[in-house]
């Protein structure tokens, strides 16, 4: 098999949250400790940090990988979804896997996949630790990929478990209230493993509370510790509480025992997308019309999105936009401009939304514009109408920031 001829067959036969949406849900670790069984349990092998939240993991995560980097170690990161190729989800100091990684372990593992029906996100869960093991990574940064407590990562014992904050995200899986969600959240939290909770919340604060005290767990909040913002290139001001947390967790990892300096904190800090290649998060594609793309797509990741570029000076402001099917669009609704003219626009996935459904949604809340059959006719079409001095943002979905960039 091909390296394409892998991801056809990982994409289309088996079921994947990201594209197929409720059905690829799966409501217990069984294949995953199966999976871990069957490849000698290499979550064993290496240390780690484990990441959730509702927004910001992503970030947090690559900011740590990027310190940790600039502080020599051999660094593993595992994140989801990718935008451009299957790889980006499993690096190690920046670099992806190899194809030939992927192709072996697919193809070394295929008999097992197919008898025990795992899903894509069981497998690449699997090849990840696999991979860190086998290249003796010295510590692995670990996204959650949803929720926390049934996540396939969360096999993992590590040095430091962190969360983030917590949104109405994923309500369909993880429940309807932040205390609901904060307890799937919640479920990352090891017996003796310190964790650090990036954002007090009066809802989800005694969730947290309570079961770092049942697990003996030193629990601290990043947002009431650290005072000190430290530049990044992680360009947008809701980057600051990404930046406490990703602080927070590194002087965790401090105590016990690493070796980080403050000029690797600094410097982590500072390069972050050129430690560790990350793409999509208020990322500038064009200058003269500014163009810049965000993979914010739930009401908090939103809402800090359409902060920063309320702080933006431009003369007309033109949205490509498009969304999955199973998007709550009342609750991100009032967050959209008006002044705006919108690029509706179906990500070029089976759970994208109709651009056309989309435009006529939208429409009795003022918020106007034009349906597009792809992405980037959308995209193309506001490169055409925008002047030098206006701004194009790009976003809505993950989905569609992938096609653009």
């Amino acid at each position: 098999m091909t390296y394409q001829d892998v991801l056809d067959w990982m994409f289309s036969q088996l079921p994947m949250y990201q594209r197929q949406g409720k059905t690829a849900f799966k409501k217990d670790l069984t294949n995953t400790l199966k999976l871990a069984e069957h490849l000698n349990s290499p979550e064993k092998n290496f240390k780690s940090v484990h990441v959730a939240g509702t927004n910001g993991k992503g970030s947090t995560s690559h900011m740590i990988a990027s310190i940790l980097q600039e502080a020599g170690y051999n660094v593993g990161l595992y994140t989801s979804p990718h935008l451009k190729d299957f790889r980006e989800r499993i690096k190690i100091n920046g670099k992806a896997v190899s194809k030939q990684f992927v192709i072996g372990f697919i193809n070394r593992n295929m008999p097992f996949f197919e008898k025990n029906k795992l899903s894509f996100f069981e497998m690449t869960v699997g090849m990840a630790f696999d991979y860190f093991s086998k290249q003796k990574v010295d510590i692995a940064v670990v996204e959650v990929g949803m929720g926390g407590r049934l996540d396939s990562t969360n096999i993992l014992t590590p040095e430091v478990s962190v969360i983030t904050n917590i949104g109405l995200d994923h309500t369909q899986f993880l429940g309807d209230t932040l205390a609901l969600i904060a307890g799937e959240k919640a479920g990352i939290i090891k017996p003796k493993v310190p964790v650090v909770i990036g954002e007090t919340q009066l809802e989800t604060k005694p969730v947290f509370d309570v079961t770092a005290k049942t697990n003996a767990s030193k629990i601290v909040y990043a947002d009431k510790l650290v005072n000190k913002i430290y530049k990044s290139d992680m360009i947008g001001s809701y980057q600051i509480k990404n930046i406490k947390t990703a602080y927070q967790t590194i002087k965790m990892l401090q105590t016990k025992g690493y070796t980080i300096s403050d000029e690797n904190i600094t410097q982590g800090f500072l390069n972050v997308v050129k430690n560790t290649g990350l793409l999509g998060r208020w990322q500038i594609l064009n200058d003269n019309p500014k163009v810049v793309c965000d993979t914010g797509h739930n009401r908090e990741g939103l809402s800090y999105v359409m902060s920063q570029l309320a702080m933006e000076k431009f003369d007309a402001l033109h949205i490509v936009f498009g969304v999955v099917n199973d998007k709550d669009l009342s609750s991100i609704i009032n967050l959209l401009p008006k002044n705006a003219t919108y690029y509706f626009c179906k990500p070029d996935i089976p759970r994208g939304k109709d651009a056309t459904v989309l435009q006529y949604e939208l429409k009795d809340h003022n918020l106007l514009g034009v349906a597009y059959n792809s992405v980037s006719e959308a995209y193309k079409s506001a490169l055409n109408n925008a002047s030098k001095d206006d701004f194009i943002f790009v976003g809505g979905s993950t989905f569609v920031v992938a096609e653009i960039i």
